[in-house]
């Protein structure tokens, strides 16, 4: 008596991850390159770069609290998110996870990981010294966090201390959908909306109200005079707003918006021939600033 064979469909024969391994074998076999940099083999990379042209994406995140509800790696989750979504569209590499920013103001809430100031600095550096001599000789930096709002266009600044074969570029976060929430600043209405869309597995929308997200008003300085205990002072929770009020549809389109700036910024970048011309230029003016014509 033979024994019986039991004849399975494809989606009951494959895992969730057996079908993501599928699919991107397809893709691989139809020729089409993953934009994840960590993804791609050796040669394959080089035929990426090529297809990219020379164009790469660094999404920055943190590694922070968000409110009682959201992720330590919701910025590194969102960032990528809307890195790769956008690579997708307008073919260009994008650089592994990367959460080395600025977030001295979280100290005291556990899980937050904040290097110091040089580090921060220096491993920026590396890292793009290091994305150009692999070939990115544009280097579009998307930002998922609020704490890198001074820093990074800072580290753009600071490419004109010394002469590089590269462009640093520095796309900052969007603008946000209107929405109910007044404060909506950390881990509120439209950061959890957009993270029930990109890691919906990891947002805990029930305990969203286990801590106050008001704004507790404890500094009175002149408008313009900046301290940087100001974040602290408003917002000690490290969380700023509502995040109960959130919703996927909100999310959906926040995200919608984000990855279509991002996509309109890798076109813009891969147009730019300005900025090499400028910054060559800029570079051999400033060796000699005495010949400099007055």
């Amino acid at each position: 008596m033979k024994p019986k064979t039991l004849s399975l469909s494809m989606p009951q024969t494959l895992s969730a991850a057996g079908t993501i391994f599928l699919a991107v074998s397809i893709s691989l076999a139809q020729g089409k390159l993953p934009v994840q940099w960590e993804k791609l083999t050796g040669p394959d990379f080089v035929k990426a770069i090529q297809q990219a042209q020379n164009t790469c994406l660094l999404p920055i995140g943190i590694l922070e609290k968000h409110g009682p509800h959201l992720p330590i790696g919701t910025d590194l989750f969102n960032a990528r998110y809307v890195a790769i979504h956008a690579a997708e569209r307008e073919y260009s590499v994008v650089f592994p996870a990367y959460y080395f920013g600025q977030i001295f103001e979280a100290r005291h809430q556990p899980g937050t990981v904040a290097y110091s100031a040089h580090m921060q600095l220096d491993l920026l550096q590396e890292t793009t010294d290091e994305m150009a001599r692999n070939g990115c000789k544009k280097i579009l930096i998307v930002n998922g966090h609020g704490g890198n709002n001074h820093l990074l266009p800072y580290f753009a600044q600071i490419q004109l201390a010394s002469p590089h074969d590269y462009v640093v570029y520095v796309l900052p976060l969007p603008k946000r959908v209107p929405v109910k929430d007044k404060v909506d600043a950390h881990a509120g209405e439209s950061e959890t909306s957009v993270t029930m869309v990109t890691r919906p597995d990891l947002v805990h929308l029930d305990r969203a109200r286990n801590e106050s997200g008001a704004d507790l008003d404890r500094l009175h300085l002149p408008e313009g005079l900046y301290t940087g205990i100001w974040w602290y002072a408003r917002f000690p929770n490290h969380y700023a707003g509502e995040g109960f009020l959130a919703t996927k549809a909100l999310g959906e389109e926040d995200l919608k918006n984000w990855v279509e700036a991002t996509v309109t910024a890798i076109r813009a970048v891969k147009a730019d021939q300005e900025s090499f011309k400028l910054q060559k230029e800029f570079y051999q003016k400033a060796a000699h600033p005495l010949d400099t014509p007055q």
